[in-house]
């Protein structure tokens, strides 16, 4: 590290390094933190925008709070690279999200000042409830305990049962509402507005807080009078605000809003907040992506935005020219191509209107798209409403997010077989992300479910089919999953054509083993049969004999639930050698459907099946992960040799 540069930060490896400095000292750490993260960001990508944003509040927090004894609770990690770089993480910062090297988002398993896993939104308040509850029934009464929420996650509705068992369960803790009315994409809905506008008079605040401690030193302010005082103040301060505070009406002390930028006032209201009594929220207006400006003028683009200049603000981008493109923008411009012809099609998405490509038709028909923020449930049963009167939805969530929803994919969707089309994005292993963002287990937990048509296009052209397909009258509720990134095809905008449900398609003709695969990953077997075959082209005729070649049948299944049970027939007739491959977990996933079927038909064909094993994958490119669990070309190849 430029000790220059960073005469201060340089000195800091821990929090105690940060609280032997004085408050005046704490805006020029504030400075070279926020220089560290864009230096490092720019030549190892990750989470940008939300982490600047938050510098003061980091630095203050570990300035004011005893960590790690005292516990933050960070939602939604990728607010949190300054954390990291503060506890004990600088030097190895450069390794963040790479293979082996620092987790993208906070965790427990890799640092103790990590109090919780936060890589879905929306659990800190709830997390930090159950840690504050658990101090004092330990015995641990002067351990503080802080939740620190913002980028849009207060839309989600674990944040709202939170609050609601906050304000009914004892506790000291201290929320603190990062509000950059921001999650990805610009956040929306009522709470977000009533943020927005939510004003409390800081004077006020000063003159309520002192008189409190006055009250209290004197034996006044005993919980049930304080009760009622609070609940008395609140109604005055209604009446004359013409403005009522939904945290102050559950029995929530609210403080702010404040500077979120100002450290030296943000340390001070801490201090202030630190040691009362009864759970209270503080209410920081902040900037996503502050002290960067394309950041800040741009911060969608600049939530995770690549490569960059740090000196010019020029994001270095691949030429994508000649290049398939990403399954998003296929899924984006097909949706829109769809919607211009069946005015029934309307689209929604929780906060992911750029990542999953729907801006696309959002922009061209912004009255047909809904993003209901971070609310995964609530999008699924909002689609299945609509559904149930005339319209037909395209739902579109990150798989490992639809998790969230799996109770209204069931009891919303599916029991009414609806015609909702659920298709998820970033579905299988995604690389840098890590175990929090990998889709693996969406096939597994859907097909037990009645009613579900669950399918996984093999390449652009079959998720159009698919998409056309399943916006079809008659065909109920519809699965379509697809992985994160490129393609296949450079041409791939074809005529849409309708996919009989539940039929798969053989690929390649043999006569020893079959391969099933479901999904993309069909592409790289397909890659690797023909690598195999090549080669056996090139022997003589004794090499050929000596090395006894396969002769590979490759079939595309498309579908999960229902499976084309008249192919499983014919493979099964034919082969007793099968291998099946997915983009998911073996267990219980498209291998199992495979193993099932075959036994209860009376078949014993010897079935081979490869996915994502029984454990959590960590982080790293998607080439690299698929080595370590033996999913990789070379794994399919020795999988499919080994059947000689």
């Amino acid at each position: 590290m430029d000790q220059e540069k960073f005469s201060l930060l340089s000195k800091i490896k821990y929090p105690d390094d940060l609280r032997k400095l004085s408050i005046d000292q704490l805006p020029q750490v504030c400075k070279e933190l926020r220089e560290d993260i864009i230096d490092e960001v720019a030549v190892n990508p990750g989470h940008f925008a939300s982490s600047l944003g938050v510098v003061e509040i980091t630095v203050a927090l570990h300035y004011v709070f005893n960590t790690p004894e005292d516990r933050i609770v960070w939602d939604v990690g990728h607010q949190a690279y300054g954390h990291k770089i503060l506890t004990g993480r600088r030097d190895s910062f450069c390794t963040n999200r790479k293979l082996h090297g620092i987790r993208p988002f906070p965790s427990p398993l890799e640092s103790e000042y990590d109090t919780f896993a936060c890589g879905h939104a929306s659990n800190s308040i709830s997390a930090a409830l159950g840690m504050a509850v658990a101090a004092k029934k330990t015995g641990k009464e002067n351990r503080h305990t802080v939740a620190v929420i913002g980028d849009g996650a207060m839309s989600g509705g674990l944040a709202f049962e939170g609050l609601n068992n906050v304000s009914s369960t004892p506790n000291n803790m201290l929320i603190i509402l990062n509000d950059n009315d921001m999650s990805i994409d610009r956040a929306v809905g009522g709470m977000e507005k009533y943020l927005l506008n939510l004003d409390t008079n800081e004077t006020y605040n000063k003159l309520r807080f002192k008189a409190s401690q006055w009250l209290h030193s004197k034996g006044y302010l005993n919980e049930d009078r304080k009760k009622g005082i609070i609940r008395l103040n609140n109604a005055l301060k209604s009446a004359l605000s013409h403005q009522q505070n939904i945290f102050e009406g559950m029995n929530i002390r609210y403080f702010g809003p404040f500077n979120g930028h100002d450290v030296k006032e943000v340390v001070r209201v801490l201090m202030q907040l630190k040691d009362m009594k009864g759970p209270k929220l503080l209410h920081l207006h902040t900037t996503k992506g502050k002290g960067y400006e394309p950041a800040e003028k741009s911060a969608t683009i600049w939530h995770a935005p690549g490569k960059f200049d740090p000196e010019t603000g020029e994001r270095i981008i691949a030429d994508t020219s000649n290049q398939p493109p990403k399954f998003q923008d296929v899924f984006g411009n097909t949706l829109l191509e769809l919607a211009e012809k069946n005015q029934k099609i309307v689209g929604v998405t929780p906060a992911m209107p750029t990542g999953c490509s729907m801006n696309i038709m959002m922009k061209a028909m912004p009255d047909r798209v809904f993003d209901v923020g971070i609310a995964e449930g609530h999008a699924v049963t909002f689609s299945a409403g609509m559904a149930k009167d005339g319209l037909q939805p395209f739902c579109n969530i990150y798989s490992s997010f639809a998790q969230r929803a799996y109770d209204n994919i069931i009891h919303d969707m599916a029991l009414l077989n609806l015609p909702v089309v659920l298709c998820l994005d970033r579905a299988g292993l995604v690389g840098e992300d890590g175990p929090t963002h990998h889709g693996a287990f969406d096939l597994a937990a859907l097909r037990p479910i009645p009613n579900l048509t669950i399918a996984s296009p093999m390449d652009e052209h079959e998720l159009r089919n698919l998409m056309y397909s399943a916006q079809l009258p008659g065909q109920g509720s519809y699965v379509i999953r697809y992985p994160r990134g490129k393609g296949v095809l450079v041409d791939w905008k074809n005529e849409m054509e309708e996919i009989k449900t539940g039929t798969g398609r053989k690929l390649k003709d043999g006569d020893d083993v079959a391969v099933l695969t479901l999904g993309p990953i069909g592409n790289d077997v397909e890659k690797v049969i023909a690598e195999i075959e090549n080669e056996n082209k090139g022997n003589s005729e004794a090499d050929k004999k000596t090395a006894s070649a396969l002769s590979i049948a490759h079939y595309d299944m498309r579908f999960l639930k229902p499976l084309d049970e008249a192919l499983l027939e014919e493979i099964a007739k034919k082969f007793d050698r099968i291998i099946t491959i997915e983009d998911g977990v073996r267990k219980g996933g498209f291998g199992s459907a495979i193993l099932e079927w075959m036994s209860d038909h009376g078949y014993r064909p010897q079935i081979t099946r490869m996915g994502i094993p029984d454990e959590f994958v960590e982080h790293g490119t998607v080439a690299q992960l698929r080595e370590i669990i033996g999913l990789d070309n070379e794994s399919i190849r020795k999988t499919i040799e080994n059947q000689k």
